[in-house]
């Protein structure tokens, strides 16, 4: 018998319905589908992160050559100091560091041009009553910290995850973040030229330790070309931003370790890029995550080492402002050598 319209229409259309065990395959073959692109979206952002950063170092390799150009070949001082060599331990009296003095080189000279007079009386000793004092550091003219509180895009890696920490007070002025360091070099902080001379945790020997930035100074780029040469050598580190408001980890304008400049590793207990040790870095205030490699003491001022988001690395701008990648598992012999200017000793980093 031949079947009537309405059983063949009510036919189809039970056949062309999905069932219950039809669709939840078909949602479990979407869910199989997510779970497979999650880590290659993932991938992709930290791969474009990695990028902006790297595009960041190579720009402030590029301002810190600028400013050597104008500077009788000379970068800037990784701080500018009053006083004693001391005085880079006195955080209400610090000057300027090398991110301030490069920002006319960053696209940021209208911020730089607001303060430059105060700027000009610290370097020159200019007390507020208009005398000359070389030798005290009492009456400085600090309002140039007017600026600190300014974000500086170009001083942030976009994989910070601790990009958002708000600002950190000190002595009334706020101080913004920043995530890239200049090297003081393993022996530590020094007072112009000098070199410390060392061998460290883990570095068999003792060599010559100075870094490319320190009190009052910055090497000459002929200089470092003619020591371990401007290739060979760590200008600017990467570094992270701490965990709270009373870490003053990745303070752009603040002179003190883990804020603007590192150093003075490997030695102690601070070793290499992203150690994973507790208390590695000195800074005060500061909260010690060594679950995330972020290890810190906060009674003192007296170290730091790189620190990036980017997984198992850390980028480096070289003194020729080229940007390289150091892995975490560098020989500490060689993080040595990549951070001291006048070791007089090749790396073998392969």
């Amino acid at each position: 018998m031949r079947p009537s319209l309405f059983q063949t229409r009510s036919q189809s259309r039970r056949g062309g319905a999905f069932t219950l065990i039809e669709l939840l395959v078909v949602i479990a073959i979407i869910a199989i589908l997510i779970g497979l692109l999650l880590p290659a979206v993932q991938k992709v952002r930290e791969a474009a992160a990695r990028t902006a950063c790297g595009n960041n170092m190579a720009q402030i390799g590029k301002a810190l050559h600028n400013y050597a150009g104008t500077a009788n070949d000379r970068l800037p001082p990784a701080v500018w100091i009053r006083g004693s060599q001391v005085g880079w331990q006195d955080e209400n009296n610090c000057g300027p560091t090398w991110a301030v003095m490069i920002l006319p080189y960053m696209e940021q000279a209208p911020m730089y041009n607001q303060v430059q007079t105060n700027i000009n009386n610290y370097i020159g000793g200019i007390t507020y009553g208009g005398s000359n004092n070389n030798t005290g550091i009492g009456s400085v003219d600090n309002n140039w910290r007017a600026i600190a509180q300014n974000t500086v895009k170009s001083y942030l890696c976009p994989a910070d995850p601790n990009q958002g920490v708000g600002m950190v007070n000190i002595n009334g002025y706020n101080f913004s973040r920043g995530c890239y360091a200049a090297n003081t070099g393993p022996g530590g902080m020094q007072w112009g030229a000098n070199t410390a001379t060392q061998g460290g945790s883990g570095v068999s020997g003792s060599y010559p330790a100075g870094g490319v930035f320190t009190l009052n100074w910055g090497v000459g780029l002929v200089e470092l070309s003619n020591q371990d040469g401007t290739s060979n050598t760590i200008a600017v580190n990467h570094i992270r931003v701490g965990y709270n408001t009373g870490d003053r980890r990745g303070l752009w304008a603040m002179g003190q370790y883990g804020a603007a400049y590192t150093g003075n590793c490997p030695q102690g207990d601070c070793y290499g890029p992203n150690d994973t040790g507790c208390c590695s870095d000195d800074v005060v205030g500061c909260t010690d995550r060594p679950d995330q490699n972020m290890g810190c003491w906060s009674g003192g001022y007296g170290q730091a080492t790189a620190r990036s988001p980017h997984s198992g690395i850390v980028l480096a701008c070289m003194g020729d402002a080229g940007v390289r990648t150091i892995r975490n598992s560098v020989t500490l012999q060689n993080w040595f050598y990549y951070l001291s200017r006048n070791d007089g000793q090749s790396i073998n980093d392969n």
